[in-house]
C-alpha cells in the first residue's frame, strides 16, 4: 500500500515531535519555571570519632601541645582533623564572641570566605547534572545582558574568564562602600559599566572573586530561587550541615555565630561586598565542613563523573604544583597525588580546608580572628598525624 503525500507529512511531523520531546535531548541554555527536583534525603548528622586508641591518643596530646603554643600566639578558632572516615582530632579555642564571653564552640558557624566557592561550584555541577544549564554554554545565556562575549560557565569555575575582580572596581561606580550590595546589584554595575577585562576569555588563569559571585547569580537565575535558598534546601541540608548558613547582612549573624575580629580583638564591620555571594559568604562549622568532605567520598551530592571534572586540573600556562579545577585548588605532584583544597581569608576569618584523598585524611581550620599563620598549620597537622617530617606540600597564602 503507497502512503499519501498529506500521510507522509504527518508521519514525518510525529517523528519530529518525538525527537524534540525526547528525555535524552540536553536542557535549554536557561530552563523556565525554577529548579523542581526533589533534594536528596538528609542525611544523619553523627559523626564517628577514633579518639580512644593508643596511637590516636598520643596524636592528639602532639596536637594538643602544637595548639597550645598556637593559642598562645593568638589564635582564636576551631580545628577538626579526619583521618579515614572518622574524626581524629576536634578542638575549639578562643571566642566566638569575646565581647559577650562566650567561648568558641560546635555550634560557632564561622564566615568560611573563599572556601565558600567549593560550594558554589558542587551547586552548578549538580544543575548541569540535572540538565538544568550546562558549564560550557555562554554567561550571556544564563545572565541577560552579560557584557562581555566569548566567556562560559566553565571559564568561571576555573578562573579562566579574565574578567576584573569586582571588590576593586566597585568602589569606582558605587560610591557607597560601606552599605552592603546584593549580586543583582553587581551585575547590574558591570552592565552599565563594563570595567575593562584583564584577559581574553580562557587565555590564562586569574584567580578572581567576580566569576563565583557571577555564578551564584546564575543559580538564581536558573533555579527562581535565592543563592541562599538553594543552598539550604538543596545541599546543606541534604549533607546534614546543620549549622551551615548564607550570611544574609540584613538578618545579621545568629547568636550562635562567629563573630568577625582584627587581630587586636576590634570587629571588622560589614562593607559592600558582605553582601554578594557565591565567592565567599557561606558561614559553617568544623563538624559541617567534616560532613561536606565525606560527601564526596560517598557521592552523596554528585557524581563520580562531576566530582572527577572538578578535580581536574585546567590551567597549564605556568610550571609548578599548584593549580586549579572546577572551584577547587590543588597541588598535582609528578608521583600522581593530588591534595585537593581551599584556602580563605575575608576580613579577620582565616580559613584552611584540605582534602588528602589518597589517604581519606581532612583538615579543617576556621579562624575568626586574623591570624595569617593558620595557612601553616596544615603541614605541621600532616607531619604529626602520618609520623613524617614537616614538608613543604601545602600552600601557605589565603
Amino acid at each position: 500500500m503507497r502512503l499519501k503525500p498529506s500521510y507522509i507529512v504527518i508521519f514525518l511531523l510525529s517523528l519530529l515531535l518525538i525527537a524534540c520531546n525526547s528525555p535524552t535531548q540536553p536542557a535549554s541554555a536557561h530552563p523556565k519555571g525554577g529548579f523542581h527536583e526533589v533534594p536528596i534525603k538528609p542525611a544523619s548528622t553523627m559523626l564517628v570519632y577514633d579518639t580512644v586508641s593508643e596511637a590516636a591518643r598520643d596524636i592528639i596530646e602532639q596536637l594538643d601541645k602544637f595548639y597550645g603554643a598556637q593559642v598562645r600566639a593568638g589564635f582564636s578558632g576551631a580545628v577538626l582533623v579526619g583521618y579515614r572516615g572518622k574524626v581524629l582530632y576536634e578542638r575549639y579555642f578562643g571566642y566566638s564572641n569575646r565581647e559577650a564571653r562566650i567561648p568558641m564552640n560546635m555550634a560557632s558557624s564561622s564566615q568560611l570566605a573563599s572556601i565558600s566557592k567549593t560550594f558554589t561550584g558542587a551547586a552548578i555541577l549538580h544543575l548541569h547534572e540535572h540538565k538544568q544549564l550546562n558549564i560550557d554554554n555562554l554567561v550571556q545565556q544564563y545572565i541577560p545582558g552579560f557584557p562581555y562575549a566569548g566567556i562560559t560557565l566553565r571559564m568561571l569555575l576555573n578562573h579562566r574568564s579574565g574578567l576584573p575582580d569586582y571588590t576593586k572596581w566597585v568602589p569606582v561606580y558605587n560610591k557607597d562602600t560601606r552599605t552592603p550590595i546584593s549580586n543583582a546589584r553587581m551585575v547590574e554595575l558591570m552592565i552599565k559599566h563594563k570595567p575593562r577585562i584583564e584577559a581574553k576569555p580562557d587565555k590564562r588563569f586569574k584567580y578572581c572573586n567576580t566569576n563565583f559571585a557571577l555564578l551564584a547569580r546564575v543559580i538564581e537565575n536558573v533555579t527562581s530561587m535565592a543563592y541562599s535558598d538553594f543552598m539550604a534546601q538543596y545541599i546543606f541540608a541534604p549533607l546534614g550541615m546543620t549549622n551551615t548558613f548564607v550570611y544574609d547582612p540584613a538578618r545579621g549573624l545568629p547568636g550562635n555565630a562567629a563573630i568577625s575580629y582584627r587581630y587586636n580583638w576590634t570587629r571588622e564591620p560589614d562593607m559592600f561586598a558582605d553582601g554578594v555571594t557565591g565567592d565567599k559568604g557561606i558561614f559553617s562549622t568544623v563538624q559541617d565542613m567534616f560532613r561536606w568532605d565525606q560527601s564526596f567520598y560517598n557521592r552523596t551530592l554528585l557524581s563520580n563523573e562531576s566530582i572527577e571534572l572538578s578535580y581536574g586540573p585546567c590551567s597549564f600556562e605556568k610550571p609548578g604544583v599548584k593549580n586549579y579545577g572546577l572551584g577547587w585548588r590543588m597541588l598535582c605532584y609528578p608521583n600522581g597525588n593530588k591534595i585537593i583544597y581551599h584556602n580563605g581569608w575575608w576580613h579577620g576569618n582565616n580559613t584552611s580546608f584540605y582534602r588528602l584523598i589518597k589517604e581519606n585524611m581532612t583538615i579543617v581550620v576556621l579562624g575568626n580572628k586574623f591570624n595569617k599563620n593558620i595557612y601553616r598549620q596544615a603541614p605541621v597537622i600532616y607531619s604529626i598525624v602520618k609520623g613524617v617530617e614537616v614538608g613543604s606540600g601545602f600552600d601557605d597564602e589565603g
